[in-house]
């Protein structure tokens, strides 16, 4: 399998930020080859991801450097997606 970069982009308070996480986490046991990694938008490395990847709803979810969703998720789909990116 060939490493997948996960980025959460997360706001403090967000309900949907902490169902991505619960979701990620339920499942992240059969993705040993993502490295995933929270990053809080009040810090300022928060701030430049925001910038970079244009994103005005949390969460922001980042896979290989590319902005996958905004504002929510469709776990079937990052499934899929992650399934992609450690084929290629």
């Amino acid at each position: 399998m060939k490493p997948v970069t996960l980025e959460e982009l997360s706001s403090p308070g967000c309900h949907i930020c902490r169902q991505f996480e619960e979701f990620w986490h339920s499942v992240e046991k059969d993705w040993p080859n993502v490295k995933y990694k929270n990053v809080d938008v009040t810090t300022s490395q928060g701030q430049e991801m925001a910038q970079k990847y244009m994103i005005m709803a949390s969460p922001g979810i980042i896979l290989n450097g590319e902005l996958w969703a905004t504002g929510g998720f469709d776990g079937k789909k990052f499934v899929k997606k992650l399934h992609e990116l450690s084929q290629q």
